[in-house]
């Protein structure tokens, strides 16, 4: 079952594929070919590939006058699976014969181990042809250690902090990337925090929790406000526990609706699936403490039982 890492790395090219072509070439140094406009077409891959070979995103480049001048298939993979040997071939033969132009895989592998694995030219026999991947890894992706930096491509650093935030300048990439974050809107935030706080270890975990409990007492606001709710959830929940049932009754039925369809986007986003009593219940609550609660939840649960607990 696809994970939220997973997913949150999908929806990051989903909503922004000019990632794509833009990282093959600045990291990967791949001579991509001119082109006016990048397109998702993921559903057309539907059509074309059996469902036990469903690539994870589908992207085609067209130039100026619409032609076709390439096709990226991206896959995400956070662990070693022979299968993808023998799927992306076949990623590669049917979408570049059915739409006529090149076509490369591009795979996205935070972890250094898997993304090695990853980069190894597969042959189709009797080392007559084979596929090269291009690979997204920590080998590839860049050290993004300066704010400025960050904010100037935060997806970008959102992937330098997973694939570098255990390392030797972790703590550093880690909080680049969280200066980064400030900028985007709540729920992409969020999403993509979880993302960077699941794959650190504990000793960065522990790190990153004193570095904001530090700069909370010293009163800096140099993250955003929502990393210090989330690291410390006794506190959040406290607070919440702390507003005045007059205020909460007070709010306006819009600032329901946008938390109620903010949690409903991010359990989409974590693929987790709610019941129709579930739904039901989401779109009945009144109550913006229950609500901010239950988005708290999202992150780290397995299932939407345990986010509406």
């Amino acid at each position: 079952m696809p994970t939220l890492e997973h997913n949150a790395l999908v929806e990051m090219f989903r909503e922004h594929p000019e990632l794509a072509p833009h990282f093959l070439a600045t990291l990967l140094h791949v001579e991509v070919p001119p082109h006016a406009s990048v397109a998702v077409v993921e559903s057309s891959l539907d059509q074309l590939i059996p469902v036990e070979f469903r690539a994870d995103l589908v992207l085609e480049l067209r130039g100026a006058t619409g032609t076709l001048v390439l096709a990226i298939v991206v896959e995400v993979q956070r662990d070693v699976d022979p299968d993808k040997k023998f799927s992306w071939p076949t990623y590669v033969t049917v979408v570049r014969a059915r739409k006529r132009c090149g076509t490369v895989v591009l795979v996205v592998a935070p972890d250094a181990g898997v993304a090695a694995w990853a980069a190894e030219n597969i042959d189709l026999g009797l080392g007559l042809g084979n596929v090269a991947p291009l690979v997204l890894g920590p080998a590839v992706v860049p050290e993004i250690t300066d704010p400025a930096d960050a904010e100037k491509e935060a997806e970008l650093a959102v992937l330098s902090a997973v694939a570098h935030g255990n390392g030797p300048n972790g703590l550093t990439v880690v909080q680049a990337a969280l200066v980064a974050l400030g900028r985007l809107d709540q729920e992409h935030a969020m999403v993509y925090f979880q993302l960077i706080w699941n794959g650190l270890r504990e000793p960065m975990r522990q790190a990153l929790e004193a570095l904001v409990m530090e700069r909370q007492i010293e009163g800096e606001a140099t993250f955003p406000p929502f990393v210090q709710k989330l690291i410390d959830r006794g506190m959040r929940e406290g607070e919440l526990k702390g507003m005045r049932e007059g205020e909460l009754k007070g709010m306006r039925e819009g600032e329901l609706k946008g938390k109620r369809d903010t949690l409903l986007r991010l359990l989409a986003r974590a693929g987790l699936v709610l019941t129709e009593d579930e739904r039901a219940r989401v779109q009945a609550c009144t109550d913006i403490a229950t609500l901010d609660r239950w988005i708290d939840n999202v992150l780290g649960a397995k299932t939407a039982a345990e986010v509406l607990s």
